[in-house]
């Protein structure tokens, strides 16, 4: 039986990660089946999420590692890590904790397209 820390190796040895060293990831509700948010990962993302059970990602704008949740309390929880046939996506089954989104939505897909017109289908939740 192999540790959670060879199986991370094994994982992150498998990806396909981009030339920034990225992969884009997913997020899943595994209560609603609803996408939640797409987000990146680097290797020290997908090992930590891995490891802890704790969802991170690897912040484009600050250049650092974000774990979901840090500063809103609204985290999640891994349930299931998968990755896609070439490799190079990844999606994630999470348990959320309150809204996914940082405009406070419950995920971040609130535009939509309907006959031909931009339309909000989904206001920040009051907490």
């Amino acid at each position: 039986m192999s540790t959670i820390s060879e199986t991370a190796a094994k994982v992150i040895a498998e990806l396909s990660f981009d030339r920034d060293g990225l992969v884009p990831a997913i997020a899943q509700s595994t209560e609603t089946g609803e996408v939640l948010m797409l987000a990146y990962m680097n290797a020290d993302a997908v090992r930590e999420t891995l490891e802890t059970g704790r969802v991170c990602y690897w912040s484009r704008s600050r250049q650092a590692l974000w774990r979901k949740g840090e500063s809103s309390g609204h985290v999640q929880k891994l349930v299931e890590l998968r990755y896609d046939c070439d490799s190079d996506a990844l999606l994630l089954q999470v348990a959320q904790t309150g809204p996914a989104c940082h405009t406070n939505r419950p995920n971040c897909f609130y535009s939509a397209v309907r006959d031909g017109q931009v339309v909000v289908i989904s206001e920040p939740v009051s907490e």
